[in-house]
């Protein structure tokens, strides 16, 4: 379990790339390595990876993780280039102040940046998801003003949501646009996302006390109502 508060920008050294996935190493990471152990999670522009090899001292520190092919379908991590620069935070101690929201990292989709609008020392990003397929599912109805959403691993706060144009925007103040990758990606940039695992459970909750599967169970409620109504009017 992770905050969403970035500890440090990482950069990639070495991608080795095959059929069964990827290996990324992330150096000039020295800085959250101290207490790091060999099967340790770290979330990576948002994706929680595990360590399997590193060094807290050589070249400034690094720290190797493993990339299935569901991680590279589902985030950015595949379209990584050496030298680029990636959000790091290490899982949740139980003993730290919490101060973003929960967040799992694990990557539910993508979305791309279509306009950034300077706002004094602050920037307003726009996002857009592609359009809805049968296994990518739309995440708009998890998305609402002023809830949380995490963008390559960082808590934010929805400012705005547009269904009718598959958007929703965010701002960033100056401290946060030094602090996370988010802050230096341009229009166009896809970056990742995971909505809040809230507003999934309760989705859940609502549509099996609905007795359906997605919209089935809101369809199965309208049928008993209209049933119901017209018995008591004697119509069958």
């Amino acid at each position: 379990m992770f905050t969403g508060l970035i500890e440090h920008l990482g950069t990639v050294t070495a991608i080795d790339k095959d059929s069964a996935g990827c290996t990324l190493v992330i150096g000039n990471s020295g800085e959250i390595l101290g207490d790091c152990r060999i099967g340790d999670s770290i979330a990576v522009n948002g994706c929680c990876l595990t360590v399997t090899e590193f060094d807290e001292k050589e070249n400034g520190g690094w720290f190797k993780v493993w990339l299935a092919n569901e991680t590279l379908e589902r985030s950015d991590l595949g379209d990584r280039k050496t030298g680029d620069q990636l959000n790091l935070e290490r899982a949740m101690g139980a003993h730290v102040r919490f101060g973003g929201h929960f967040v799992q990292g694990h990557v539910d989709g993508t979305a791309i940046i279509v306009e950034r609008v300077p706002d004094g020392d602050s920037v307003r990003l726009t996002f857009e998801f592609a359009e809805p397929t049968p296994t990518r599912p739309s995440l708009l109805p998890y998305l609402v003003e002023k809830g949380y959403v995490t963008i390559d691993g960082a808590s934010l706060t929805v400012t705005f949501v547009d269904d009718s144009k598959r958007r929703f925007g965010v701002m960033l103040i100056q401290h946060t646009q030094e602090k996370i990758t988010l802050g230096k990606k341009p229009v166009g940039g896809k970056v990742n996302i995971e909505v809040d695992m809230v507003g999934k459970y309760v989705e859940k909750s609502v549509v099996g006390a609905l007795g359906g599967q997605g919209g089935e169970g809101l369809k199965n409620l309208v049928e008993k109502v209209v049933l119901e109504v017209l018995s008591r009017k004697g119509i069958n």
